[in-house]
């Protein structure tokens, strides 16, 4: 199979990605018919920043009429005595035991759909500690946008992803000397979820984002 590698600006990508998620509402017509949510999960290595790009897609989205529910992986870590039980520097462990996926999808991502509301957060990463939010509402048509890495093919229950990815040469030297244990983690993810993302957005060059179609 070919593949084609279209090099687009920031402001390109984050309306593609609109584009993509306004697309799939009107593909189904279940969103537009009794104002469903749909999710998205931007996914990418941290330096990635995946996080910017799921920041940039609110007020697009919003101004399309589409409320939007940011919601980071990062606050559904599980407890750090269960994530960190083989040590603080396990790959295995980075990669399939951090996310409290079961937390995710209970009260974020399956909740939002059957009961139309959602957990912002669960645990501060930094303290451990619940953040005893409350539950939100979620309007009708609203757009789950989740960001975080290591998370496709974990099980989560989301409509469409987005894929921030790099080449391994670049993926090592992104990685700071006191991180390199999660190299390992991250490369095997990389032959793992090739092909899974509804959209691959190659980001080896930060300012130059590139589309991947296949």
């Amino acid at each position: 199979m070919s593949t084609r590698v279209e090099p687009v600006s920031e402001t390109l990508l984050v309306e593609r990605v609109v584009q993509l998620v306004l697309a799939r509402g009107e593909g189904t017509g279940d969103q537009d018919a009794d104002g469903a949510p749909l999710r998205l999960l931007v996914d990418g290595h941290p330096s990635t920043q995946p996080e910017l790009l799921a920041d940039a897609l609110v007020v697009p989205l919003e101004a399309a009429g589409r409320p939007v529910a940011r919601v980071s992986v990062r606050d559904f870590l599980r407890p750090r005595s269960l994530r960190l039980e083989r040590g603080r520097e396990d790959s295995d462990s980075l990669l399939h035991d951090w996310i409290d996926v079961g937390a995710l999808n209970r009260e974020v991502l399956t909740r939002v759909v059957d009961r139309r509301e959602y957990l912002p957060s669960l645990r501060d990463p930094a303290t451990d500690r619940a953040t005893r939010v409350g539950y939100s509402s979620a309007a009708p048509g609203t757009v789950v946008v989740l960001d975080g890495a290591l998370t496709v093919g974990r099980g989560l229950d989301v409509d469409l992803v987005v894929h921030l990815a790099l080449k391994p040469a670049t993926l090592r030297r992104r990685t700071p000397p006191a991180e390199a244990w999660t190299i390992p983690a991250y490369e095997r993810y990389a032959e793992e979820t090739e092909g899974a993302p509804d959209l691959v957005v190659r980001v080896d060059h930060p300012d130059h984002p590139a589309l991947v179609h296949t």
